[in-house]
């Protein structure tokens, strides 16, 4: 099941646990829990997609996706006297991974080359030279 399952299979897992309940006859906490899993896979279905996540090189382990919130997120929001607002909480989170990752000296060039831009567009103001 957990093959189908990362490639992209849940709906025949959800049949095959449903069908198991219904073959073997269970009842009672065997088929309340089988009837639970398929529920939840189910409804969650959308967000089961492994498949895709894996042929693009994302984590799929809750692990170290945890851990991953756990340092670029709680570590940095959760400190004494802080508050936040959802849209600063987002950039600093943003900034936050962007730092760990390594990449923030490349976005950071990115930033001044795009603000430059919004601020002084080309075309519109020149330098004379005198």
């Amino acid at each position: 099941m957990t093959h189908r399952i990362l490639e992209g299979n849940v709906g025949q897992v959800v049949k095959g646990l449903r069908q198991t309940v219904t073959k073997r006859n269970l009842s009672g906490s065997k088929a309340k829990i089988l009837l639970s899993v398929a529920a939840y896979f189910h409804r969650n279905r959308d967000r089961m997609r492994y498949n895709d996540y894996l042929a693009t090189g994302l984590p799929i382990a809750s692990g170290s996706v945890e851990g991953a919130c756990k340092n670029v997120i709680k570590d940095r929001m959760e400190r004494s006297g802080m508050r936040w607002t959802q849209s600063m909480a987002e950039a600093v989170v943003k900034l936050r991974a962007l730092y760990l990752s390594g990449d923030f000296n490349t976005y950071w060039d990115f930033h001044i080359r795009e603000d430059q831009q919004r601020l002084y567009p080309p075309g519109r103001w020149a330098v004379v030279v005198k």
